[in-house]
């Protein structure tokens, strides 16, 4: 797969064209961001360019080495992940993979491998990399994936060069789900409660989230700050576990930044399907207030990713819904 094909990541993808252009590629590398982001995607793209026979700075995907990589069975790669029954990568998993490295690779210049996701690796088995990681077997090219780098051991994160993967912007993934074979109608729907993650995206049940979507926009409309209980009856009747109130939070920042651009007198939204609603949201409340109403969205979400209680963080985001209109 070439390197045109990672689509919202074109500064990391410079950087990486660069690097191999100039034969200054790092040793280990720590790709950061959600999963389904193009992480993976970009990890497997510099290892085809890297051992490309063809080309210098990219994958021709033509010559033996990339329709292996294509494939999922070159010999020089090696994805290291949970096994099926445990949580974490353990100290065996990174040994062998150490004895792996240390031989000599069967066709490739050099062996490379994926640990995904890396903060899974237990304590004892972080620490067993470290030596791994600043002076690889062979040249060989490490890279790891995680979701939050805070979350690896310090010496593990300074021993690589990070490189950090934003959220795909629904419009990035409208067209990936487009170039999938997802119906347009189907995409237009997943893509803005994905939260920029392919692999969201494809586990999203889309029959349940047409409902979903529908119950939020209705108790949207109910609430009214006059009536309290309007307000807390929307809360206790949409929150839920964490993952649960993220993804609600995902929906709400869709519609919001859809009213937002119809504000700001930009027809193009992505939530088409129910237009009129968003046009309701919209008119409710000023520009501004709109505005101001979606950073608010987004500083609940990240509470809640910080652990705050769920169904205290949606009492007090309904509560600025229902009182700020005009």
């Amino acid at each position: 797969m070439p390197f045109a094909d990672i689509l919202g990541h074109d500064r990391n993808v410079d950087v990486l064209r660069r690097s191999l252009r100039s034969g200054k590629t790092a040793h280990s590398y720590l790709f950061e961001g959600v999963p389904g982001s193009g992480r993976k995607k970009t990890a497997l793209t510099l290892i085809q360019a890297l051992f490309c026979t063809t080309l210098q700075d990219d994958a021709c995907g033509v010559c033996p080495s990339c329709r292996r990589i294509d494939a999922g069975n070159h010999p020089d790669i090696h994805v290291i992940e949970p096994l099926p029954d445990k949580r974490d990568i353990s100290i065996e998993q990174l040994r062998e993979l150490q004895q792996q490295l240390s031989l000599r690779p069967y066709e490739a210049p050099r062996k490379a491998c994926i640990i995904d996701p890396a903060e899974r690796m237990s304590v004892n088995a972080a620490n067993s990399l470290l030596k791994t990681l600043e002076e690889p077997p062979g040249n060989a090219l490490i890279i790891l994936l995680t979701e939050n780098a805070g979350m690896l051991l310090s010496t593990v994160r300074s021993r690589c060069q990070t490189i950090t993967f934003a959220p795909l912007s629904p419009e990035h993934m409208l067209t990936l789900l487009e170039r999938n074979g997802m119906a347009p109608e189907t995409a237009a729907l997943l893509a803005p409660m994905s939260g920029g993650s392919m692999q969201k995206a494809l586990e999203l049940d889309n029959e349940s989230l047409t409902l979903r979507r529908q119950e939020v926009l209705t108790r949207i409309a109910q609430m009214n700050i006059h009536r309290i209980s309007t307000v807390f009856d929307a809360s206790e009747e949409l929150s839920g576990n964490r993952d649960a109130t993220l993804e609600l939070l995902d929906m709400l920042l869709s519609f919001f930044r859809d009213a937002v651009h119809l504000g700001a007198g930009n027809g193009d939204i992505v939530n088409r399907s129910v237009r009129p609603a968003i046009e309701s949201i919209a008119a409710k409340r000023s520009f501004p207030a709109n505005l101001e109403l979606l950073e608010r969205i987004y500083e609940t979400r990240r509470d809640v990713q910080r652990n705050a209680n769920s169904k205290l963080a949606l009492d007090h985001l309904f509560m600025a819904l229902a009182g700020n209109s005009r």
